[in-house]
């Protein structure tokens, strides 16, 4: 990480010190409870402004998360981004020990932050993030604590995501593609904007140091080696990687060799920015009768294959704010009114591909209306499903070679 780190504090939600952990002697606590009180009262809500602020030649890098903030502070010029990530890990690890992060779980477990932000960091640089081999030697209860803990080999090890010593009487391997179609659609049909955010999850149970190796239908590796593509390579967009990752051998051939934790872990995301059809296009009439009543026609129509299955189907329509007297009719699925959020819940269990379902509702208005009253808004429908073993961007996992 360029730039270290001169302090790490964690706030309350009125800006005051909770703890903080000095690195290099060059940032005070009352000069980082100034600056967040100032920041405060000047701003009203901290969340609102950059999570990067300057102040006095020093740099504040915070997040919240429920009513703690957590802060950095650094008279070097350092590298933002991976301070706020470092942040984010640091919360990681309070949840796996604390369950949730909040005032009060630090002040009941105040010995136990102080061991945990002495080990992630060290002089201002991070130095282990992962929760599980935390876990190893720094206990949270008291009476663990009183035999003399020796480090974990992982501490000190190249890999320090991975303890040694791990057996499964069966290896298994797990994994599963997750993705996450985000599509805007105006209302006359054209699609605005589209991309696709998936992730690799895998979960491990292997023995000793097993290393594995993945292959993708990567456009760049395809035409490296010469082999056609014949529409199914893909390009893949913002990839990250877990940290077992070799990245140097991904850059080289395009494989992703590593060795995994144990257990459950996101091996890869990555983004497509790529023109998706939606898998289930929704079309809305709506006619108003004499102003006192209003009538809603809903068509739904699956647009994938007839093999695949949507299922935990939710279509959420917006209605105006004054209307009443609900009555709904659905050929699947059932619908409900939901005037807290304005809108109407269309759900369907299970659509399966190339079907189309309807919704008709009516709704009573009030006769009376408001001439200054500000124009409806115009809310958007939202669509929400899944489908499993069916991948939008038409990515493909090749298991290549285990060693244990």
């Amino acid at each position: 990480m360029a730039g270290a780190a001169s302090a790490l504090f964690l706030l309350d939600i009125k800006g005051r010190v909770l703890v903080w952990r000095d690195y290099r002697g060059d940032v005070t606590a009352v000069q980082a409870e100034k600056f967040f009180t100032k920041l405060i009262e000047k701003d009203g809500d901290p969340d609102t402004q950059s999570p990067v602020v300057c102040d006095n030649g020093v740099s504040y890098m915070f997040i919240q998360h429920n009513n703690v903030y957590l802060m950095t502070a650094s008279r070097q010029n350092c590298n933002a981004a991976s301070h706020l990530l470092f942040l984010h890990r640091v919360v990681d690890v309070f949840k796996h020990y604390f369950e949730e992060l909040e005032e009060e779980s630090l002040r009941d477990n105040f010995v136990v932050v102080y061991e945990l932000l002495d080990e992630m960091m060290d002089f201002g640089y991070p130095q282990f993030t992962e929760a599980k081999i935390l876990s190893e030697f720094i206990k949270t209860d008291a009476y663990r604590m009183e035999v003399t803990q020796r480090p974990p080999m992982a501490v000190t090890n190249a890999v320090s995501w991975r303890s040694e010593g791990i057996r499964y009487k069966k290896n298994e391997v797990f994994l599963d593609v997750v993705e996450s179609v985000n599509i805007l659609v105006n209302s006359n049909g054209q699609i605005i904007r589209s991309d696709v955010v998936g992730a690799l999850k895998m979960r491990t149970y292997l023995s000793g140091m097993p290393e594995c190796k993945l292959g993708l239908n990567d456009r760049v590796l395809l035409e490296a080696q010469g082999r056609s593509s014949k529409g199914k390579a893909i390009d893949l967009d913002d990839i990250k990687f877990h940290q077992c990752v070799r990245l140097a051998r991904f850059e080289n051939d395009r494989t992703i060799a590593f060795i995994p934790p144990d257990g459950s872990f996101d091996l890869m995301t990555y983004r497509l920015s790529t023109q998706v059809k939606p898998l289930i296009w929704v079309e809305a009439q709506v006619e108003r009768h004499s102003r006192s009543r209003m009538e809603m026609m809903v068509k739904a129509r699956s647009q994938f294959k007839e093999r695949s299955t949507a299922t935990n189907v939710e279509i959420e329509l917006p209605v105006p704010c004054d209307a009443t007297n609900p009555n709904l009719r659905t050929s699947m699925g059932s619908a409900t009114y939901a005037p807290e959020k304005d809108a109407l819940i269309w759900k369907i269990k299970s659509f399966s591909g190339g079907k189309e379902y309807m919704l008709r509702a009516e709704f009573s208005l009030p006769s009376v209306t408001d001439e200054d009253a500000a124009p409806e808004r115009k809310a958007p429908i939202r669509v929400k499903f899944e489908i499993p073993y069916f991948t939008v961007s038409g990515i493909q996992v090749c298991p290549s070679e285990i060693i244990i």
